[in-house]
């Protein structure tokens, strides 16, 4: 059942901002397609708030301009329950309203199936293509050798984000015994691969003293895997796990006195901070193409004005790139004077993002976003924590994030083996 932006729910405050021109024109439909139910709804509902204010903020601006008219763009939410199958179904349903674009991120597993059957649609009905958008769905496959024309990401992809975890990890003296621990699907399992390659590379003396994989979405109760990493005399604990798998691990870590880092793909939002509480300072590290503390300017405008729309502090887990999305499809849109997918798409190909939050490339050749990535480091917020401390806090924990190694988007990118059939 697809939900109009003006029906989110518990989202966002009105946006505040005054239209300089109210957008008049036919809407141009974007379907997200997310697990509002189920056991990553949390992570669903975040990905909502973001969008919805990044669409705004091109709707309060007078909306894209196509055709002599200002359009504006509308968000419809599509309930794919976390699931492949559901997936599906929500974007059959996106095809026969119309919608050019769809958006889709948290699994790789339900972004493999909506590129394949994206791909068979566009070619079976050539007049009512769309576009696929993915702002997380980090597999490297999707971007590699099974890349689609198709299908464009804008999150940097599992190598990209574990080459600069494991650097950091690499710069860590203390850290002597890694346990890996990861979700039981494609992302997962290449988390795993790729943090014994990198980190066996660059610290050869570190020793992987567990490997393991659970059931995606299914374990209520981490003490066990907690206590095998204990066990294990683990220093350090590497993870992919997004959502409540992240959250509902850290806070069995806390429980079971497990004194170990984190490094994580997700350690700042979704509730893990105050899951960890004061025992995550100095030892939880997360990876991202933007925090609240990296001190860039454009970027911290943009996030205190989503910060002030929050209707509950604990709602403020926001990712940048949401924001470089919603900007580079709408400035495709209007270069390309149309919302016809395969126009869209070569006006996307090759195209950089110059104005806020910060630059960000399109690489032509995969359809894989080129942007800066910091890993950075849990700390207690605010005036009151001392000299360094920083500014925001994260859904109203008490504990921010501080840049601890920060990465330019020319020294990101990796190879690539995608020879998508292009239109």
């Amino acid at each position: 059942m697809g939900v109009g932006a003006g029906q989110a729910g518990r989202a966002l405050a009105q946006t505040p901002a005054t239209p300089i021109a109210a957008p008049a024109g036919e809407p141009i439909r974007l379907g997200l397609i997310e697990g509002f139910s189920g056991p990553f709804a949390n992570a669903g509902d975040a990905v909502w708030r973001n969008i919805l204010f990044a669409v705004e903020r091109v709707n309060s601006r007078g909306g894209v301009r196509v055709g002599g008219a200002s359009r504006p763009l509308e968000l419809v939410r599509l309930d794919s329950k976390g699931q492949a199958e559901e997936a599906l179904v929500m974007l059959r349903r996106a095809a026969d309203l119309g919608m050019p674009f769809v958006l889709q991120g948290n699994s790789s597993t339900v972004a493999g199936a909506l590129a394949e059957a994206l791909e068979r649609h566009n070619d079976r009905e050539p007049g009512n293509r769309m576009l696929f958008l993915n702002y997380s769905a980090v597999d490297p496959v999707l971007t590699d050798e099974r890349c689609s024309f198709w299908h464009f990401r804008f999150d940097a992809h599992a190598g990209m984000r574990m080459r600069a975890l494991a650097d950091a990890l690499a710069a860590n003296p203390r850290v002597k015994r890694v346990y890996l621990l990861n979700q039981d699907y494609s992302f997962g399992r290449q988390v795993a691969k790729l943090a014994r390659e990198m980190i066996g590379a660059r610290r050869p003396d570190i020793a992987f003293v567990g490997d393991e994989l659970h059931p995606l979405g299914r374990i209520k109760d981490f003490v066990p895997y907690a206590a095998k990493i204990r066990a294990a005399g683990a220093d350090a604990v590497l993870t992919g796990n997004w959502g409540n798998d992240l959250t509902l691990l850290v806070r069995a870590a806390r429980e079971v006195g497990l004194d170990a880092d984190f490094y994580t793909f997700y350690g700042n939002g979704l509730g893990a901070p105050a899951a960890i509480g004061e025992a995550g300072v100095d030892r939880v590290r997360a990876v991202a193409e933007w925090h609240p503390n990296a001190g860039i300017a454009p970027a911290q405008r943009i996030y205190e004005a989503f910060r002030a729309a929050l209707r509950d502090p604990r709602d403020d887990y926001f990712n940048m790139r949401h924001v470089v999305m919603i900007e580079m499809l709408a400035a495709a849109i209007e270069a390309a004077g149309s919302t016809e997918a395969a126009a869209v798409a070569r006006a996307l190909e090759g195209r950089t993002h110059r104005g806020e939050p910060y630059e960000a490339t399109m690489r032509a050749d995969d359809h894989q976003i080129l942007t800066p990535l910091t890993v950075s480091v849990m700390r207690r917020a605010g005036p009151t924590a001392g000299k360094g401390a920083p500014t925001f806090d994260l859904e109203a924990s008490g504990f921010g994030f501080a840049t601890e190694r920060r990465f330019e988007a020319a020294d990101t990118a990796m190879p690539h083996r995608c020879a998508m059939r292009r239109y």
